[in-house]
């Protein structure tokens, strides 16, 4: 006989999370892969065999058997999510010094899953983008992406084969294009997205692959493994603060569907603000630490310094979950709250 109840369902382990989760990260993966090469599973690749060695290497380190922890598929599940975040073309060492810092300082230093107040992924994002920045601008043409051997060749070389174009690695990503020519003035923001390296209503091909982040999102969500109230109120944040910018001078600032289509909006609304260590745990607790995730994003992307701003907003907002949590806690039901003499 079964020793769980028939009407009881059985909880699902950290590994099982961890490979549906992977499972709904494929459909935004293809079409990546489809739009930008295959530069994106070589950083898929790097990323995986450094997150598992580090990991590793850690556990020993700490005198824990590795092979428990790497079964639960946590380190794999960061350096997907770091890797998609970071250029198809970054050179091999990018997004190894980014793995490194997400599973070694993030993480394993704070005492492994479970432990770690700041997400992985975005801080090793962080790091990369704020001591390598030139680096981090190879993202490539999007839909006219370099053959494999080239992309390969650039990858772990720096170099590309005769009659390539320079070009065709060192474009950068919308929201830089966009922030960068206001800068220089003399545009307004519909010039600037008429030009090639946006598609509709955005990065070229990128409208599609937000679409494959938001298709697993949803059926992770619908397999109950990500509560709803965080990724919709980060996305309502970002409507929110973009349209009112948007409204108030539309020369000057994008619209909100460009925001929500650029910048992997959609990948941190469904995978990253999503996590359920680094995150709140109270219904209300994750609506306003969606929001604000959202409204920081934004502003950070048109007034900051650096327009790829989510690891920043949601690394702002890690900070803050512990005090979201404390003043949204439910009432205890029969508990009175003690009077003042």
């Amino acid at each position: 006989m079964s020793q769980h109840a028939t009407h009881i369902a059985k909880p699902a382990t950290v590994s099982t999370v961890m490979l549906k989760v992977l499972a709904a990260l494929l459909p935004g993966i293809a079409l990546s892969v489809y739009c930008n090469g295959i530069g994106v599973l070589l950083q898929l690749g790097l990323a995986t065999v450094t997150a598992v060695a580090a990991e590793a290497a850690m556990l020993r380190l700490r005198g824990v058997p590795p092979a428990p922890f790497l079964k639960d598929l946590s380190a794999v599940v960061t350096a997907w999510l770091l890797a998609l975040a970071m250029p198809p073309l970054g050179a091999w060492w990018l997004i190894v010094v980014a793995t490194l810092f997400a599973i070694v300082v993030a993480k394993q230093l704070y005492g492994g899953l479970g432990n770690n107040p700041f997400n992985p992924a975005m801080v090793g994002f962080a790091v990369a983008i704020i001591s390598f920045p030139a680096q981090m601008a190879a993202w490539g043409s999007p839909l006219l992406p370099l053959d494999a051997t080239a992309q390969l060749q650039w990858v772990f070389s720096h170099s590309l084969p005769a009659g390539s174009a320079l070009d065709a690695v060192s474009s950068a990503t919308p929201l830089d294009v966009l922030k960068t020519g206001l800068l220089q003035g003399g545009q307004e923001v519909s010039q600037l997205l008429s030009g090639a390296r946006f598609g509709q209503f955005g990065n070229a091909g990128g409208e599609w692959i937000a679409l494959g982040w938001l298709a697993g999102g949803l059926w992770l969500w619908q397999q109950k493994l990500i509560p709803w109230q965080t990724p919709l109120a980060m996305l309502a944040g970002v409507t929110a603060m973009a349209g009112a910018l948007w409204l108030a001078a539309p020369a000057q600032f994008a619209s909100p569907l460009f925001h929500l289509l650029n910048g992997a909006t959609l990948l941190a609304a469904m995978f990253i603000v999503t996590d359920p260590v680094s995150g709140p745990t109270t219904p209300r607790g994750r609506l306003i630490f969606g929001l604000l995730v959202g409204v920081l994003t934004v502003l950070i992307r048109v007034f900051g310094g650096f327009p790829d701003a989510i690891a920043f907003a949601v690394l702002i907002m890690n900070i803050a979950v512990p005090f979201i949590d404390q003043y949204t806690r439910p009432k205890v039901f029969g508990h009175k709250g003690s009077r003042r003499a």
